[in-house]
């Protein structure tokens, strides 16, 4: 029998000053209830009642244990019910993950919102290009981009990414369009470096994955420089179609390798486990499968860091061609 279980029934005796009437009011036998609370006795090594045939009272070891006991069992219980709520209802803090390209999209908005809709949770957002460990960094739920892994974790897919090649169209006039991936080894190459991990660019020909490897003109842990370079005339980046679609609508920047895209790039989350999970971290899968249909209201780039771009670098928010600056020769 668990301890607390003998402590309540223990209680229940000295309350009532009877086994018979603590066993009525637990719905136990009166053995049973004598059982529990010799085991008691046993288990401290000491009398807890003294017994008459007629009058049950507390020894002085009894009356320090319920003395004690009282508000222990009240934290229990009420620990017991805050665990239950948070199996039922989104509450708590949750450690959630994600790569640094992602502060530049909707899912600060879409985080908000989750919080505005369960106002008892909290969140510890840590961005890190670096794939942290769920267990020994604490992790509750990782947003990840890219092939879904074959590791020992639960993976939820969210939203597939279109990528692209892309360049500004005075690059190309001045480097040539590659044709084949492997060309890309004679451009400029500007790369997202995730944790230091070599430059080797993804592609697909004829169904098979190809790999490409090269050496970065700019290795950089977020997107939002790439792309400002690429404005700049300075290089060939690969990056999410919706992070750049504005400048390809533009006329800004101009795709290439169209057909040697793979279509296995996602935004998934990872978490560790199906049971146990608590409800705050179901109702932000829920919220999250919800509200990313679509890879656009993820990853394009907030207002505010376009704006930011283009104070830095001189360069159009998204306005068309005609508010370019005089950069080109």
């Amino acid at each position: 029998m668990d301890s607390l279980d003998l402590i309540q029934t223990f209680r229940e005796v000295a309350r009532r000053n009877s086994f018979s009437a603590a066993a009525r009011a637990l719905d136990m036998s009166p053995a049973n209830v004598s059982k529990y609370v010799a085991q008691l006795e046993k288990r401290f090594g000491v009398r807890l009642f003294h017994r008459t045939t007629r009058k049950v009272s507390l020894t002085d070891a009894g009356q320090l244990l319920y003395d004690r006991s009282g508000p222990v069992l009240e934290l229990v219980q009420m620990t017991t019910s805050e665990l239950q709520e948070r199996a039922t209802r989104p509450s708590g803090r949750l450690t959630v993950t994600a790569p640094h390209a992602l502060v530049h999209s909707g899912l600060s908005t879409l985080l908000g919102h989750y919080l505005t809709r369960y106002p008892e949770v909290s969140l510890n957002l840590r961005l890190s290009n670096r794939q942290l460990d769920l267990v020994e960094d604490g992790v509750d739920l990782a947003l990840r981009v890219g092939p879904i892994p074959d590791q020992n974790v639960i993976v939820r897919r969210l939203a597939q990414l279109d990528r692209v090649v892309v360049a500004s169209p005075a690059y190309w006039r001045a480097h040539g369009f590659p044709q084949h991936p492997r060309d890309l080894a004679g451009h400029r190459v500007l790369n997202i470096n995730r944790a230091g991990e070599p430059a080797r660019w993804s592609f697909s020909e004829r169904g098979k994955p190809l790999e490409v490897a090269l050496q970065p003109h700019v290795d950089a842990n977020d997107v939002a420089p790439l792309i400002a370079l690429a404005l700049m005339d300075l290089g060939v980046a690969y990056l999410a179609r919706p992070m750049v679609q504005c400048y390809l609508g533009s006329g800004q920047l101009e795709a290439v390798l169209k057909d040697f895209i793979p279509q296995d790039f996602w935004v998934f989350a990872v978490y560790m486990q199906r049971r146990h999970n608590s409800a705050a971290l179901m109702a932000l899968l829920a919220h999250l499968e919800s509200e990313m249909p679509k890879a656009e209201s993820v990853f394009s780039l907030s207002q505010r860091v376009e704006g930011q771009l283009a104070s830095e670098m001189d360069l159009p928010s998204q306005k068309g061609p005609e508010s370019l600056p005089n950069t080109r020769k």
